[in-house]
């Protein structure tokens, strides 16, 4: 994987620990398709839970694994804005619950006993794992001074 930049302040492995979306941006025949998505970041691969039926990215990774992939943190309150954008390969690979579970304890936390129904016991038989491999990645800081709010009088 190349850095191409890097100006955020976090650590890259900290800023994609967050419970953030990433887009998951891919051709199609009919024109670019771009998909919000949870992820997980771990031994510089991106993981994202596939559901077969009723979604058509993990079709277009087999037709065309050429993927771009952006993660945004943005508060407008406080003005940051840190964005990583990531072009490499993606592949769809056998569903693996333990990668599953990492990257739903990310957004639902640890106790399993509170998350929703619709994300517990996944049917590997109807789930895959999309695997994307980052051959570039920038890193930018685009963060801009806090606007004035109404306490502040302004």
């Amino acid at each position: 994987m190349e850095l191409i930049e890097d100006t955020l302040e976090v650590e890259l492995d900290a800023f994609l620990a967050r419970p953030l979306f990433c887009f998951l941006a891919q051709r199609a025949n009919s024109g670019p398709r771009v998909s919000p998505l949870w992820f997980l970041w771990a031994d510089g691969i991106v993981w994202i839970i596939a559901q077969l039926e009723g979604r058509s990215y993990p079709d277009r990774v087999q037709q065309d694994p050429a993927t771009a992939l952006a993660v945004v943190d943005f508060d407008p309150a406080t003005g940051r804005v840190e964005h990583v954008g990531m072009r490499g390969t993606a592949s769809l690979e056998s569903y693996d619950e333990e990668v599953a579970g990492q990257l739903l304890e990310t957004y639902l936390g640890t106790h399993r006993a509170d998350w929703p129904a619709a994300f517990v016991d996944l049917d590997p038989d109807a789930y895959r794992l999309l695997e994307i491999t980052p051959e570039t990645v920038v890193a930018r800081d685009q963060s801009y001074p806090a606007p004035p709010t109404p306490e502040d009088g302004s």
